[in-house]
């Protein structure tokens, strides 16, 4: 398998910080375009009908500069210069911008985390690491934390237990 294109997807969650590390190392392993994502959701009131959105406070490229910004304190301060990397902010539907992203781009592997978003913004926006793991047209692989695995099994042996 030649890996020539990573992409990274960051929500800047803990589980996002361990898909930049795994796909770090691997673009400079394979020596590979390095690409961060991060995708805006559209704003929206859940109480509202589909057809009444809210439209941001701030114009939406405030918010792209502040991601940018963000992209680059938490992350290119420790890209090394031997990778070419870029940062990329997508705005709408979370999953599908990716994977319109990847397709694209030519990706070889996406990487992300095994979740992000918790509570009622997982339930609002769905799990987009499985939209993406099952729909992208490259590899992807998908990290996990030690503790998510630790909780999961906790929370098995209590459901177990009952």
């Amino acid at each position: 398998m030649s890996i020539k294109n990573i992409v990274c997807c960051t929500d800047f969650s803990e589980n996002a910080e361990i898909a930049f590390q795994a796909a770090f190392e691997m673009a400079e392993k394979y020596q590979a375009k390095f690409t961060i994502i991060h995708a805006l959701p559209p704003v929206v009131n859940p109480l509202l009908t589909e057809t009444e959105w809210i439209s941001p406070y701030e114009p939406i490229q405030s918010f792209v500069s502040k991601i940018e910004d963000r992209m680059q304190q938490e992350y290119g301060n420790r890209i090394s210069d031997s990778v070419d990397y870029e940062f990329v902010v997508l705005d709408g539907h979370v999953s599908t911008e990716i994977l319109k992203y990847l397709e694209e781009h030519h990706t070889d592997l996406v990487v992300m985390g095994s979740y992000g978003l918790t509570g009622v913004g997982l339930v609002l926006f769905g799990s987009v690491a499985k939209r993406v793991a099952h729909k992208a047209p490259c590899s992807v692989m998908i990290v996990r934390t030690k503790e998510v695995d630790k909780i999961q099994t906790d929370e098995i042996k209590t459901t177990n237990q009952d």
